[in-house]
Parts: structure tokens; sequence; C-alpha cells
């Protein structure tokens, strides 16, 4: 039942105005990269997109990230949402699925997309990210791609919404001291473009009853 109520609040809501930028900004590094400025998306940009996928838990609704494999080139070892580069004719939403059904085996026919987040530039990688979500009812079988994804975090929607899982650390970014927002899930930092999704993503729920 609860899946079904997370379900339909996301509808409505997603066809409502979006939380956006402000939202994201919450989880954007300090300071930014120089040349990046919260909501702006460069025209001709790579367009990429990524899944965030709801999905019935034993008693929680779950969804999956991937902790990308050490070998890539790039983001190694960071935890994001199963996701890439649109091919040629590509809409986003079609390239969530295929990326992950690549990535981790999602069967993109069970797939009820739900709508779209705000887009995010990704200024290492000069990609503007598309987060499109969806949901599913039956618990997926997952096949991570070994050459992709080294394993794939359940997380559920309580552990996401729970404010304590929010913290505050700091990195060094070409000498510089950077302070980055995370989420601690499952015993990994999730920051970044990824933690800006995810943060627009628990402004939806704000105040929702499950």
């Amino acid at each position: 039942m609860r899946l079904a109520q997370v379900e339909a609040t996301l509808r409505t809501r997603l066809a409502g105005t979006l939380p956006g930028v402000d939202a994201q900004a919450r989880f954007a590094p300090i300071p930014p990269r120089e040349n990046w400025v919260p909501g702006h998306l460069p025209a001709g940009a790579r367009l990429a997109a990524a899944l965030l996928l709801l999905y019935p838990g034993d008693d929680d609704v779950l969804i999956p990230l991937t902790l990308r494999a050490s070998g890539l080139r790039r983001h190694a070892g960071q935890v994001s949402l199963p996701g890439g580069a649109t091919d040629l004719g590509e809409t986003l939403a079609a390239a969530a699925l295929r990326e992950a059904h690549e990535e981790i085996g999602i069967d993109a026919s069970t797939v009820h997309v739900l709508g779209e987040l705000t887009p995010v530039h990704v200024l290492v990688s000069g990609f503007t990210l598309h987060p499109v979500v969806g949901v599913t009812h039956t618990r997926p079988t997952f096949r991570p791609a070994s050459d992709e994804v080294d394993a794939v975090l359940e997380v559920s929607i309580d552990l996401l919404t729970d404010a304590s899982r929010i913290g505050r650390g700091v990195r060094l970014r070409e000498g510089e001291a950077v302070e980055y927002p995370y989420f601690d899930l499952l015993g990994h930092q999730v920051w970044g473009a990824t933690a800006m999704v995810l943060g627009e993503f628990i402004s939806l729920l704000q105040n929702a009853e499950f």
C-alpha cells in the first residue's frame, strides 16, 4: 500500500512546480567549481539521463543506487543513480531505462515513468544530467554489469529522508579545501550531483503522509 501512496504523491508533485535549484543547492559543494553556476545548463552540453526507480521492499519503498566500479575513468568508486549518455534521437526516459537495464539489469517493460526532476550540469564530465523518476511494482532482480558497477545499494525512503543521515565533509580539490554535503547511506557517502538530485527528490516528499 505504501508504494501506491508514494507513487500517487510523486505523480501529483512532479506535474507541478518542482523544488528545483534551491533544493539542489543544499547539496552543492562549497565553494563550487570555477565556472559552475547553480541552475545554469550550458547550450550544447552533452545530455545524460539517470533513473531514480522506486520499488517495494519488505517493509519500505526502496531506490537502487550503484557503487561505480573502481576502474572507471570518471567518478570511480562513487555512488550514483544508474544512468549515462543519451543516444542520437533517444528520449531522456528511454535513455534512463536503457542505461538502468545495461548497468543493473532493470526490466524496462515493468517501469512506469512518473516524470522528471530538475536537470543539473556536471562540470567534471561536461554532461547535463536529467533525472527520470519511475516506479515498478515488483522487486527487481539485479544483474550488475561488472565493468561498470561494483554493487547495487538498496536504499529505503525512510533512510533517505532521515535528517540525521545528512552530513558535511571536507575534500581537497586542487589543493583547496572544499566542503561537501552528503547523505550517509549504507556505509557510503553520497555527494555531488547524485546528492543534489536526491536532495530535490526528498523535497518532493516533504509533509506527505504515507
